[in-house]
């Protein structure tokens, strides 16, 4: 549960895919997010990939969130996160973070990963927050720091019949042997 205080008023966002005119805005808040920041380079050739897709939050006429995630076989990954520092604690991310889990399925994609700095502990709660697991530590992750990384991991409730799959799986594993 959290406390009242920390939390303030959710401020509505409308949610869209992100177009070329949004890239200076887009920048900025990254620029003033991230000490290793992603250039407008690194943007375009990530959006130039067939699996991936920018969303942008908007407020107003304002652009104050952005997200950037692949579309693979069984899951959503995300890239890269930003919410305008002016505007953070107004449940933004959450929004954000809800509309990606809407784009879910327990018939496909099942769950949303991404990898954050061990030093970014505002990330690691927020995603927390959301009920995001720490799954591993990839080691040496970033290349401009070195730094590790967490894999983090949402995953939708499973069905019985998914469960029941694995525990097949396990028994004929122990037959093989």
């Amino acid at each position: 549960m959290s406390m009242g205080r920390t939390q303030t008023e959710q401020l509505r966002v409308h949610i869209r895919w992100m177009i070329r005119r949004d890239m200076p805005e887009v920048l900025q808040i990254e620029q003033d997010s991230f000490d290793y920041s992603w250039t407008e380079e690194d943007f375009l050739r990530c959006l130039r990939q067939r699996n991936c897709i920018g969303m942008v939050a908007e407020h107003g006429e304002r652009v104050v969130g952005f997200m950037i995630y692949e579309l693979h076989k069984n899951k959503l990954h995300i890239l890269n996160f930003a919410v305008c520092p002016s505007f953070r604690r107004n449940a933004i991310g959450g929004q954000m973070i809800a509309k990606l889990i809407g784009k879910l399925s327990s018939h496909r994609r099942t769950k949303i990963t991404l990898a954050i700095r061990e030093t970014n502990l505002n990330a690691q709660l927020f995603f927390r927050d959301q009920d995001f697991k720490a799954m591993k530590v990839l080691r040496n992750y970033y290349e401009d720091s070195g730094e590790d990384a967490y894999l983090m991991q949402f995953r939708i409730a499973e069905e019985a019949g998914e469960e029941l799959e694995e525990s097949v799986n396990r028994i004929a594993q122990y037959e093989e042997n």
